[in-house]
């Protein structure tokens, strides 16, 4: 089981992109999914997370980035909007996985991660 990130690139300052991340190896139960992302010199900081239809955001992104998840697929997308230049980072997908039903607890799985630039 893992995490394979697409999306990502180049988007002008204003612009949009929209990030997806799928879980490989049809794992038995996803639990929380989330993207994180870690700008150049900096920590890695969560951006949005979704549990049980539950969603979170970092204020940074609030009204701007919208977080959803299609269970059918086990697949999380981000959408990116009015990103600024500050936002260029590489953003992360991160999930919570059982990967058979008699696995003992969910473990944490994070993707290789996707490069987001802004040009300003």
């Amino acid at each position: 089981v893992r995490l394979v990130e697409s999306g990502g690139g180049a988007a002008l300052s204003g612009g949009s992109q929209r990030l997806s991340c799928d879980v490989s190896g049809n794992p038995f139960s996803v639990r929380r999914m989330a993207w994180y992302r870690q700008a150049p010199g900096k920590q890695r900081e969560l951006v949005a997370s979704v549990t049980h239809g539950i969603t979170t955001y970092a204020d940074a992104v609030k009204g701007r980035f919208t977080i959803s998840r299609d269970n059918s697929k086990n697949t999380v997308y981000l959408q990116l909007t009015r990103l600024q230049p500050e936002e260029i980072a590489i953003y992360y997908c991160n999930a919570e996985i059982k990967c058979y039903k008699v696995s003992y607890d969910y473990v944490e799985l994070w993707g290789q991660g996707t490069l987001v630039t802004v040009l300003s």
